[in-house]
């Protein structure tokens, strides 16, 4: 017989493989946190999403799954297999919808498996739940990690996301500044022109450029262009376009350092991507530019942030490239329509 996994003293959790979709799992682990509070509860997350986690209070361990080198290829699959098999845990909530996620906790062993019956995955979870899948299209995806966990017998709670700073974040976060030039005090406006699912998600780099100048001139503040290793040359456009002078960011720190800098900031203009879920769980404000993605299904979850788009008859679309051609749900959004929107923003920040 099955042993009752509702009395479990070691959980863990599968999370997500995008730092955007890891910042909305923070609410469900707050819930299995809340259900199970003396159990010993780990996260299992590949390491750019990793810091989403860090001296979070509900996860007692977060353990790194590092497919692109040392859990390369079915055989690191299997070590890291054997590693967890070791661990004695009693329960595994699967929460991506991925064939490979749930393997591996079935090749792990973990004697009760919980997740969404997707993909064959009914052959390697103990426990499928059903995936309503129009649901699922209709609801912001934090209710959907929730709802797997509601229809597994937990009670829920709709709280905010989740995210932590360490004193040592900060630290190094002001380091950075100094280190460029800017001085404590200074007003720090954050834009995050890229978007790691595709050019549709993106804004047009010239009009990032003369917002970014228009409040800098206006709120005497000093520009962080935010983004990853592969989002330099969008930033270097931009700087290039501005007659200000912007700190360029993009590629420069860890995840760690951003968010901590990214708490310092009193305004972020964004497109859909991580960076935007991060400012909504650091309650940041924020003014967040949709096209081709559903606001509904993955806005910024935080009272603090607006949003701004345009639906027109093709969006949402979903598509990584505008497939005709015209990008007209980004290309009718205009400048003075996203500052009106940041001067409103400023003004609720003072």
């Amino acid at each position: 017989m099955k042993p009752d996994w509702r009395h479990a003293k070691r959980i863990l959790i599968r999370t997500t493989n995008w730092i955007g979709d890891a910042v909305m799992t923070t609410p469900a682990v707050h819930t299995i946190r809340q259900n199970f509070p003396e159990a010993h509860i780990g996260v299992l997350a590949k390491p750019w999403v990793a810091p989403v986690f860090n001296a979070n209070p509900h996860v007692d361990k977060l353990l790194l799954y590092d497919a692109k080198s040392t859990h390369k290829g079915f055989a690191g699959k299997w070590q890291l297999a054997v590693q967890l098999r070791r661990q004695k845990w009693d329960v595994g909530f699967v929460l991506p919808n991925s064939f490979e996620s749930a393997l591996l906790f079935a090749m792990a062993r973990i004697p009760t498996r919980i997740g969404y019956k997707t993909q064959y995955r009914h052959l390697l979870l103990t426990d499928p739940v059903i995936l309503n899948q129009k649901l699922k299209e209709n609801s912001h995806e934090t209710d959907h990690y929730l709802r797997l966990l509601e229809l597994s017998g937990l009670k829920t709670t709709r709280t905010g996301l989740k995210l932590y700073i360490t004193p040592d974040d900060q630290i190094r976060g002001d380091a950075l500044l100094m280190e460029n030039g800017v001085e404590n005090g200074t007003l720090l406006i954050g834009i995050n022109p890229g978007a790691a699912f595709g050019t549709a998600k993106r804004w047009s780099a010239d009009r990032f450029a003369q917002l970014a100048d228009q409040l800098a001139r206006d709120y005497g503040a000093q520009i962080l262009i935010f983004g990853g290793p592969g989002e330099q040359s969008v930033a270097q456009k931009i700087a290039a376009a501005m007659n200000q002078i912007p700190l360029i960011l993009s590629g420069k720190t860890t995840l760690r350092e951003a968010i901590a800098l990214l708490d310092r900031c009193r305004l972020l203009v964004t497109n859909d991507s991580g960076l935007m879920h991060i400012a909504a769980a650091l309650h940041c404000p924020q003014v967040a530019i949709f096209g081709p993605t559903n606001p509904v299904t993955t806005g910024p979850l935080d009272a603090r942030a607006k949003v701004i788009y345009e639906p027109i008859e093709c969006s949402p679309c979903l598509k990584r490239e505008c497939p005709l051609q015209h990008h007209n749900c980004m290309e009718l959004i205009s400048v003075e329509r996203v500052f009106e929107l940041c001067q409103s923003q400023m003004a609720k920040a003072k």
